[in-house]
C-alpha cells in the first residue's frame, strides 16, 4: 500500500475526496484517512451508523474516522498488524504534529502540505509541523487566487525553524467562489460530483492525481475526470 500524505489545517477533506474520487475511477483501491482535529468527514460523508471510530464506504472510496493511527485500522478492520491493509493508495490527512506522528507521515511515499494564505490556516498549519521531531520533506499545495513571491516567501519564513523540508517543485492551485459554491451543493446532496468546478481547480486535482500515479498518465486521468463530470 502506498502512502500519501496531506499535512496542513488548510480544510482539504473535499479535495481529497475529489482525488480519492479519480483515483478509484483509475481502478485504484483507495482509504482516505481523516486524522484531523475536527473530522469534517463525519459531517459531510454518509454514513449508516456512525461511531466515535468507523470505517465507511462512500461512492467506491473507503473512508476511515475517529482512527489515530494505521495499526488503529487494521484493528478496527481485523486485520493482523502483520499484514498490508487492503488498499492501493491510503490518502492520510493531518492538522496537528501528533497526527502527523502518529500516522508517520515522514514515512509517506509523497508529502504534500496544503495551505492558503489567511493567518489561521498558514500559522495553524505550521503550527502542525512544528512539533515533529523527524525531518519530513514535502511538496507545497498554495490554495491562492494570486500567487506571489511574497506569499511563498512568507511561507518560508515562518517554517524556518522546523524539520519541514521543500521540494523545489510548488503547486498552485487558484481557488474561486464558485468552486465553493459547487462544494457545498456536493455536500448537501452528498455526492462526488466534478461538474461545474472551475477548469483552474480541475486541472489541479488532475495535477496531484498525476503527480501520485506518474505524470505519463495525464492522459487516462483526464478522461476519468470527464467520466465523472458526465455521470458514466
Amino acid at each position: 500500500m502506498r502512502k500519501i500524505g496531506f499535512i496542513g489545517a488548510y480544510d482539504k477533506t473535499d479535495f481529497l475526496l475529489y482525488i480519492s474520487k479519480i483515483l478509484v475511477e483509475l481502478g485504484q483501491r483507495v482509504l482516505l484517512v481523516d486524522g484531523t482535529i475536527m473530522q469534517k468527514a463525519r459531517y459531510i460523508v454518509p454514513t449508516i451508523e456512525p461511531s466515535r471510530t468507523y470505517v465507511t464506504e462512500f461512492e467506491g472510496i473507503d473512508i476511515a474516522v475517529g482512527l489515530k493511527t494505521i495499526e488503529d485500522i487494521k484493528g478496527y478492520l481485523g486485520i493482523p498488524l502483520a499484514e498490508e491493509l487492503p488498499y492501493d493508495i491510503a490518502l492520510i490527512d493531518t492538522d496537528t504534529a501528533g497526527s502527523v506522528m502518529n500516522f508517520k507521515i515522514e514515512n509517506s511515499e509523497k508529502i504534500y502540505f496544503t495551505t492558503s494564505f489567511d493567518m489561521y490556516s498558514i500559522r495553524r498549519g505550521i503550527e502542525s509541523i512544528s512539533g515533529v521531531q523527524t525531518k519530513v520533506v514535502a511538496t507545497k499545495v498554495l490554495f491562492t487566487k494570486h500567487a506571489t513571491k511574497e506569499e511563498n516567501d512568507y511561507l518560508n519564513f515562518l517554517s524556518k525553524d522546523s524539520n519541514i523540508e521543500w521540494n523545489n517543485e510548488i503547486i498552485f492551485l487558484p481557488f474561486e467562489l464558485g468552486d465553493q459554491t459547487v462544494i457545498y451543493k456536493n455536500q448537501r446532496v452528498a455526492k462526488i460530483k466534478l461538474k461545474g468546478l472551475t477548469t483552474q481547480y480541475k486541472e489541479g486535482l488532475i495535477y496531484i492525481v498525476g503527480d501520485i500515479i506518474g505524470q505519463e498518465n495525464y492522459p487516462i486521468i483526464k478522461k476519468a475526470l470527464k467520466k465523472i463530470e458526465k455521470g458514466i
